[in-house]
């Protein structure tokens, strides 16, 4: 009888351990849970647009009630944030957070881009979604690698990933080198650089409308330039114009327009921002860039900046005006340059004129305008930019 009361004494002890022991778990499950859910909404306030900054963090519980937090970002002042939130909340945890540029990457931590148009994809994969494209000579930032592919980040501070032909790994002092050389435009939508100063030299490189390069020598017409990755050749000195007379020129609505004209009939291309093609955010990007402006890179992004326009009267609208459709101004879905009596300009298939005007032939009833934007009152404003300006394309004293 005893030895029975004895084990079931035993008995009854091990499940009330076993019991406590799951309660303690639980309630460790569920604090676990709440730091997560707050670390979540943490980041979502710290980097409200991931096309723009990156803030990826993990925790992960341990069976020492010590939190792993791993993770990246580009951003010193958010890790700092995130070290100082789970310290507030007296967390033990274990600081496993990459900051980028990645230590790996050693001091090429720069890039200019090398082929006339060089694409940039949301994953490190060749079949992975094309969302934006950079032209030759656009400075951009290193701040990962994996495998062939650099993650990058562009002017307008847009992140993806680039396969290494696209570009050229710098030093601060090369970009500070090639900010202080003799730099050129390609002002024209395409054409070629050849190995001989004349058109029956051997094709060296397509180019394209925004390409930019170094210029060595002038010789008979022709100027002898030199990309980023090193190759020489001859483009015509009349299809470019020097960088100092691009950037200081004053931004001209009809020379934007202008060049959104001789895009008629382009084809439409998912994250194409180029003569060759380009989606519709992408096309309005280029018209502006030729104007020496850097504007976002996505509708959406672009609907939130420049002076917003009352469109509730189709007379407050002027040439130039960046016109948004969707089902609200929260939901950006196209985009287009308005030219005037009720046309605008827009990629859509294909780099065409439409209507906003009911009845009229051209007329889209499916585009509601939900936005308008005004670019040029807005010079040097969040998200509209000159080249001018901006200190990864002109050396800072």
């Amino acid at each position: 009888m005893n030895a029975v009361m004895k084990f079931s004494h035993k008995k009854t002890s091990f499940l009330f351990l076993l019991l406590c022991a799951w309660t303690f778990g639980m309630a460790q499950t569920l604090s676990y849970k709440a730091l997560s859910q707050e670390m979540q909404l943490l980041q979502k306030q710290l980097v409200p647009d991931k096309r723009v900054a990156i803030l990826e963090i993990e925790l992960k519980d341990t069976l020492d009630t010590v939190v792993v937090v791993s993770g990246k970002t580009d951003l010193p002042e958010a890790k700092k944030q995130i070290i100082r939130f789970l310290t507030d909340q007296k967390v033990s945890f274990i600081d496993s957070i990459r900051l980028l540029p990645d230590s790996s990457l050693g001091d090429k931590t720069w890039a200019l881009a090398k082929l006339s148009v060089s694409n940039i994809r949301i994953l490190p994969k060749d079949a992975s979604e094309l969302v934006s494209q950079v032209m030759m000579g656009t400075p951009m930032k290193i701040l990962d690698y994996v495998d062939k592919w650099y993650l990058v980040q562009t002017p307008e501070y847009y992140i993806g990933w680039m396969d290494t032909s696209g570009l050229q790994p710098v030093t601060q002092k090369e970009l500070d080198r090639w900010m202080e050389s003799n730099r050129y435009f390609y002002n024209r939508m395409s054409g070629f650089v050849y190995n001989q100063p004349h058109k029956k030299g051997e094709v060296i490189s397509d180019i394209v409308l925004g390409d930019l390069f170094e210029i060595e020598s002038s010789v008979r017409g022709y100027l002898k330039i030199r990309i980023p990755d090193g190759r020489s050749g001859y483009v015509k000195k009349a299809d470019c114009i020097s960088f100092d007379a691009w950037i200081n020129s004053e931004p001209k609505i009809q020379s934007a327009l202008s060049v959104a004209m001789k895009m008629m009939g382009s084809p439409y291309l998912w994250g194409g921002a180029s003569s060759k093609a380009s989606d519709c955010s992408g096309f309005v990007k280029l018209v502006f860039y030729t104007q020496g402006i850097i504007l976002a890179r996505d509708a959406s992004q672009q609907a939130r900046y420049g002076e917003p326009v009352d469109f509730s009267n189709i007379s407050n609208l002027q040439p130039g005006d960046l016109l948004f459709f969707g089902s609200s101004s929260q939901h950006i879905t196209h985009m287009g340059i308005y030219l005037g009596n009720g046309n605008f300009i827009h990629s859509s298939g294909m780099v065409r004129i439409n209507s906003i005007v009911p009845g009229d032939p051209g007329y889209m009833p499916a585009r509601k305008t939900v936005a308008v934007r005004r670019i040029l009152h807005s010079m040097n404003t969040e998200g509209i930019v000159r080249v001018k300006d901006h200190p990864w394309y002109i050396l800072q004293y």
